[in-house]
């Protein structure tokens, strides 16, 4: 569907405002009344807006979130091109759970919206893109030096991904971001590591 400029910031006010509210509280299970009283819009509004329902603006919303998650890493994550900015990197990711805590907006909608066509789509795009840009970094070290060329960039930016994602498991079970901690100074070790300290 085609929106015109009007309509599409109207779609993307109800988007960002279910999200803001979202991450305010713990979601639950939303109701289009309750995203009719957090924006201020109709129910006509919402059915023209996002014919497919609940089901399809919470995907929306999602989306939104999955785009939040890399952007709160930014300008950190598209420059990794010095330890400095891994080091910076490292921190933005730790302060960005850190304030989210147990709670985790994306993963309670993607709870509700698990059915729905689209929904895996949003969660391996998240985690390709991420770990794209920790490849990119990975590989401008290389060039510059800084990492050994033999190491596989691409296996290395995966785990990466998998080690945060495990570590974030953790801090929403125990509020702790010390395993999130761990696993990113493990990994940096690991990179800055000579090539026969890695054989090791």
């Amino acid at each position: 569907m085609t929106f015109t400029a009007k309509g599409l910031a109207t779609r993307n006010r109800i988007i960002e405002g279910a999200a803001t509210h979202l991450r305010s509280d713990e979601p639950g299970t939303v109701t289009l009344d309750d995203v009719r009283a957090w924006t201020g819009t109709s129910k006509s509004q919402l059915f023209h807006y996002f014919p497919g329902g609940k089901e399809e603006l919470l995907l929306e919303v999602a989306r939104y979130e999955a785009d939040r998650v890399l952007e709160d890493q930014q300008p950190h994550l598209a420059a990794l091109d010095s330890w400095a900015s891994w080091d910076r990197w490292q921190g933005a990711v730790i302060a960005r759970y850190r304030a989210q805590g147990a709670r985790c907006p994306l993963a309670s909608l993607m709870s509700q919206v698990d059915s729905v066509a689209g929904a895996s789509q949003v969660a391996t795009s998240l985690l390709n893109r991420w770990q794209e840009y920790v490849r990119q970094g990975i590989t401008t070290m290389q060039a510059q030096g800084d990492i050994d060329p033999e190491l596989n960039a691409q296996r290395t930016a995966a785990a990466f991904i998998a080690g945060i994602q495990g570590g974030v498991t953790v801090l929403r079970s125990t509020g702790d971001t010390a395993h999130l901690e761990a696993i990113f100074d493990l990994l940096t070790s690991y990179l800055r590591a000579p090539e026969h300290k890695r054989a090791a």
